[in-house]
């Protein structure tokens, strides 16, 4: 992505990203293969991690926006995410939810929630694909 002239700030965030959502995948794949695409377009890049297979991945948090290129999402995910992650302030009031309250498998989509501009998934006979843009 450096070779391309990406800002550091998106590079960063894309290889959160897709620590995130191949790491997903090995735990949620049902078989060995998995790869990994970034495509460029103009102001984005779309990191797309496909495996093969379709055992369960965590729902929590829907993607935001998640039609990639005008297609309908795979699942029950809402158009917003669940809004913003945060541990309960020093004055006790809370401005999202708990990370106590979500199984250990949901967090790492929480991270690609609040790093990508938009995400989802769409499945297939073949496997699974998860997308995100940063």
């Amino acid at each position: 992505m450096r070779s391309w002239g990406e800002p550091d700030e998106r590079v960063e965030k894309a290889a959160l990203v897709v620590t995130e959502l191949v790491t997903n995948a090995v735990e949620h794949t049902a078989g060995r293969r998995i790869r990994c695409r970034l495509l460029r377009t103009s102001g984005r890049v779309r990191i797309c991690v496909w495996n093969r297979g379709r055992r369960h991945i965590p729902e929590l948090p829907g993607p935001r926006n998640p039609e990639p290129f005008g297609a309908p999402a795979d699942g029950p995910h809402g158009t917003e995410g669940p809004g913003p992650v945060a541990f309960h302030g020093p004055d006790g009031t809370d401005d999202g939810f708990s990370l106590a309250s979500v199984a250990e498998d949901g967090r790492g989509l929480m991270l690609v929630d609040a790093l990508a501009t938009r995400w989802g998934t769409r499945t297939s006979v073949s496997g699974r694909l998860v997308w995100a843009d940063v």
